[in-house]
């Protein structure tokens, strides 16, 4: 393994996580997390870990909203699994109604954050953080389908990919 190996979002946000917010041990972590739980979209950004993730993630200031929306739900899991949160959230017997995760499919701005805060208290603080953390930077409808068909336990159909990709 080389040390210039080139990491996903997905591990940079993991690796991240880990260190900053995960870590219940340290003071550091766990006064960070207990901020970004509480803050503003604003004020998440004031903390320096923040603009380090940032930084690590190659994101400008036009991505001040999902990059703010991003850590303060990486704040709220408590643990890294497996499984991404859809799938968590769902199956036979869901932990988040069918009616409240159509809502959170439909949920833009404060209410997608107010609805998948819920959401990740509902999955017991667990779920797939590099997933989560790659899926918020690019929520969009391909990203929504992709969690309907984890809410409903299948896989999601892979799409040819373009040149352009």
């Amino acid at each position: 393994m080389s040390g210039s190996e080139v990491k996903s979002p997905g591990q940079i946000i993991l690796g991240w996580w880990s260190i900053a917010v995960a870590d219940r041990a340290s003071g550091a972590a766990r006064g960070l997390a207990a901020r970004l739980r509480r803050a503003t979209p604003a004020s998440a950004l004031a903390e320096p870990a923040v603009h380090n993730l940032a930084s690590l993630l190659g994101l400008r200031a036009r991505d001040a909203e999902r990059l703010s929306l991003l850590v303060r739900l990486l704040a709220e899991v408590r643990e890294h699994g497996s499984e991404p949160l859809a799938k968590r959230l769902g199956g036979p017997e869901p932990a988040l109604s069918t009616l409240r995760f159509q809502r959170l499919m439909r949920a833009e701005g404060d209410e997608l954050c107010d609805a998948l805060r819920r959401a990740i208290g509902m999955a017991d603080g667990r779920c797939n953080v590099a997933a989560l953390g790659q899926d918020i930077l690019r929520w969009d409808d391909k990203t929504r389908m992709a969690w309907c068909f984890n809410y409903f336990g299948e896989n999601a159909p892979q799409t040819e990919k373009t040149e352009s990709e």
